[in-house]
């Protein structure tokens, strides 16, 4: 576990908002994602939920989602050194900032204490367990439906850990989303670790980031000395509370795993699919999809291509046009069914063509300057996919670029989502973002591959 004490200088916020921290994927947290669903948080002290999760709250209560807030400890251990308050008196007054929190965040009325010790939670893990499992069944519905929100399992801090874990383990025994929020890791971790590279944000409104605020400020023991005597000094310092008056808020995001259906698996689907359908997803006539193609192209940072490789082609609305920017080009997917209507449309394209090929397990040879992977990251599996950016890391030319976009949504029977997609990107090829576009459905992002280091 990490080492670090909250008088720490720590990291400061500047060195975060110089990194491209402000550059991750967005969480899609849009009114249509949060109708009909539940949200349960668990805080281990008074004013982690602040922190961490403030503007989340403030989002939920807005938009009217069903939510439980689950508080271990009155946080009665924050100052051990104190001469002028007993820990009995500050759990009361730390409840009461508690309570008057959550009024802020419009949750007054929707939260429990279950009155476990500061600073010992992992003694209590199985009260944890049980407490959160009731609260559990206390929102039957659709396991996928449910979103726990728990610290951070890494945050560095025993309690906190304690109950990310607690709530990854409920997380995964019912199948529901987790949703977790570093506190302590913004003071200890810098950016040049990698963990947060696969985390998404949560963009706040201006609303939210004043309600934040207001609640973060309620706890008035932590960010206000007790008194002016040694011991009572402010935990919560404004150096370090700068960390969570972004504009947006930080979460390591799993959403709800309902299969861990593979590659081959989606050679069947979607044989089966085009069969059903001559264009299943609307390709041609939909706005949503002809826009979507459009910036697509219009991403593409060079007008031509000598070879390019368009992974999960489908029916080849996109192959046609890509054809058209390269010497040569080659179109692959696993539905041998929607390869005849790709290879229809790549015909009157000199140098195009269209192939079966089951990306991964099966790869093209030769090498590409451009390599495109639309809507096709989230139908593999994780090893799957790191596999996948394995090869494009070895075919792709030095200066070629690889363009992703993917749907920012669960994919239903899927373990991936599009954001977890290109956060993995990120995290396997280490290249740099060379432009990123998100809105609320898709992610568009390019990379270049880099050119080699020559040696002085």
């Amino acid at each position: 576990m990490v080492t670090f004490s909250h008088t720490d200088a720590g990291t400061d916020e500047a060195a975060w908002a110089g990194s491209a921290l402000a550059g991750i994927g967005e969480l899609p947290l849009g009114p249509d994602e949060l109708a009909g669903m539940t949200f349960i948080l668990l805080a281990a002290h008074p004013d982690d939920e602040s922190l961490g999760a403030g503007g989340l709250l403030a989002r939920l209560s807005g938009a009217g989602a069903a939510v439980e807030v689950l508080l271990c400890s009155a946080g009665e251990a924050s100052h051990p050194d104190s001469p002028t308050t007993t820990p009995e008196q500050l759990a009361a007054v730390r409840l009461a900032e508690f309570g008057a929190a959550m009024s802020v965040l419009g949750l007054a009325g929707r939260w429990q204490f279950l009155d476990l010790p500061d600073g010992r939670l992992a003694e209590h893990r199985t009260s944890v367990t049980n407490s959160l499992s009731l609260a559990v069944d206390r929102h039957p519905g659709p396991p996928e439906r449910l979103v726990l929100v728990a610290p951070y399992r890494e945050d560095g801090h025993p309690d906190h850990e304690t109950l990310g874990t607690v709530a990854a383990d409920v997380a995964d025994a019912g199948g529901h989303g987790l949703l977790e929020y570093p506190v302590w890791y913004w003071l200890w971790a810098t950016p040049e670790q990698d963990a947060w590279r696969d985390w998404v944000r949560l963009s706040l409104t201006g609303q939210e980031q004043r309600a934040k605020r207001a609640a973060m400020l309620a706890h008035s023991s932590q960010v206000q000395p007790l008194s002016g005597h040694p011991g009572d000094e402010a935990l919560l310092t404004d150096r370090f509370r700068a960390h969570f008056e972004r504009p947006f808020e930080v979460f390591a995001w799993r959403h709800p795993v309902s299969g861990t259906r593979s590659a081959r698996d989606a050679e069947g689907i979607f044989d089966a699919v085009h069969s059903e359908a001559a264009d299943p997803w609307g390709y041609e006539d939909s706005w949503y999809e002809r826009r979507k193609r459009a910036l697509t192209l219009a991403a593409l940072p060079e007008p031509q291509y000598d070879a390019g490789l368009e992974v999960g082609c489908s029916i080849g609305t996109l192959s046609a046009e890509l054809a058209q920017r390269c010497g040569r080009f080659l179109a692959v997917d696993a539905s041998g069914v929607a390869l005849l209507a790709a290879a229809r449309r790549l015909a009157p394209h000199r140098g195009a063509e269209a192939r079966q090929l089951t990306v991964p397990r099966q790869w093209p040879d030769g090498r590409f300057d451009l390599i495109v992977v639309s809507e096709v990251g989230y139908y593999l599996a994780p090893s799957e996919l790191a596999e996948l950016f394995d090869h494009i890391a070895a075919a792709l030319t030095p200066g070629g670029t690889l363009l992703l976009c993917h749907w920012r949504h669960p994919v239903s029977g899927w373990e991936l989502d599009g954001d977890t997609v290109h956060a993995l990107a990120r995290t396997r090829l280490r290249w740099p973002t060379a432009a990123l576009y998100t809105e609320q459905d898709f992610v568009l992002e390019t990379f270049a591959a880099p050119e080699p280091v020559h040696g002085a």
